[in-house]
């Protein structure tokens, strides 16, 4: 399980998160909700190290994780898909996977998991000699998705990744996620889709100015009168 305790982060005089706590169990789908500047995306970069907490513990199957270095978190089975896709233009398709496989040294292991992601993302095989910048930006996201799934973690975290897709490619990426969470990945996805990551949310969280301010299972916030309002055009 991941766990949050009190987490605060500061940006400068900006106070990015204001003492959250939230907890993320073994297996499912938790989705983060709320507006730009709400502090969901502070918060997944937290967890991955790339961001220092002011306060707060955060804690993976246990183990403190606050303090540890990307490629620790990394190591312990943490991965995060960023907003913005964020692959490398200059290589191929193949590269950015096998990028993505750094930490781990089993050959074979590695080359199970890009047959994995092709057979999740078919697009990708018949591109693999492609170089990531000639791709659509769907192509591009189920590349950075792939990429992230390389490392074989536990917890693969998500920040935005249907932002900026055409509805169809919403629809495939939010059946990946799906797929993904059914092969036994735990999920913890950021969304301005609030309607689709509800939809497929076990549990989730609604942020605002860095603070939680409501909680619940996903089909239950679908029918909360103050989500529907704020986030869902109702």
């Amino acid at each position: 399980m991941l766990k949050i305790e009190n987490l605060k982060v500061r940006y400068g005089g900006i106070q990015a998160i204001r003492g959250i706590s939230l907890e993320v169990p073994l297996g499912k789908i938790v989705t983060l909700i709320g507006a730009n500047g709400a502090g969901k995306s502070s918060t997944l970069r937290s967890i991955a190290g790339l961001v220092k907490s002011k306060s707060g513990t955060i804690s993976w199957k246990e183990k403190n994780i606050t303090t540890m270095l990307p490629e620790e978190i990394l190591a312990q089975g943490v991965a995060l898909c960023p907003e913005g896709r964020r692959i490398f233009p200059q290589l191929t398709v193949l590269e950015n996977l096998k990028l993505g496989a750094y930490i781990r040294s089993d050959k074979n292991a590695v080359e199970e998991s890009i047959e994995r992601a092709f057979k999740l993302f078919p697009r990708l095989k018949e591109r693999s000699w492609q170089k990531g910048g000639t791709l659509s930006g769907g192509e591009q996201q189920m590349l950075a998705l792939a990429r992230a799934l390389m490392s074989d973690p536990e917890l693969l975290m998500m920040d935005e990744p249907s932002l900026g897709l055409a509805p169809l490619l919403v629809e495939e990426v939010f059946r990946v996620i799906r797929e993904i969470n059914k092969e036994g990945k735990t999920v913890l996805l950021v969304e301005q889709n609030a309607f689709g990551a509800l939809q497929i949310a076990d549990y989730a969280y609604v942020l605002e100015v860095g603070e939680i301010t409501l909680e619940g299972k996903g089909e239950d916030l679908l029918r909360d009168e103050r989500v529907i309002s704020a986030y869902l055009g109702g």
